[in-house]
């Protein structure tokens, strides 16, 4: 999330999501990993409330969540909204890895970034089935 929105990344997704992992390696508990997590959430870009549309809402997530994905030059930029703290988190994520991309990049790149920083370990099911449903509106979006 250090890419302001609408702007593409500066490194390849590869290079992205090895900082992204070592960052969460620094924190030595999960307790600093969740507060961590919480923290990048707060940090989300604004999202418009005309952008609260059924159609850029996710279903099957326990908390209200809304993704907007828009395409400029082949990229694509998403913002994204949850009330939830953790999953606010979570959005913030995707973010880092996916917002700037193309089509081929986030269709193509492996989701086991999110199994080298633990947090699949540590999200309880009904958690892991609203990211798994972010990512899936996401992957709909593009094909």
């Amino acid at each position: 999330m250090d890419n302001p929105v609408n702007t593409p990344p500066k490194n390849d997704i590869q290079t992205t999501i090895d900082q992204l992992v070592e960052r969460f390696a620094f924190f030595n508990d999960w307790k600093e990993r969740y507060q961590y997590l919480i923290d990048l959430g707060k940090k989300l870009p604004e999202f418009d409330a005309a952008w609260q549309t059924e159609d850029n809402q996710i279903h099957g997530c326990q908390s209200q969540v809304w993704l907007k994905i828009d395409c400029e030059a082949g990229r694509y930029y998403l913002r994204a909204k949850s009330e939830a703290s953790i999953v606010a988190g979570m959005i913030a994520l995707l973010l880092w890895v996916y917002n700037g991309r193309t089509k081929e990049e986030i269709l193509t790149t492996p989701l086991d970034f999110l199994g080298k920083i633990g947090l699949m370990q540590h999200l309880s099911p009904s958690r892991a089935n609203g990211l798994y449903n972010m990512i899936k509106h996401l992957h709909s979006h593009l094909n």
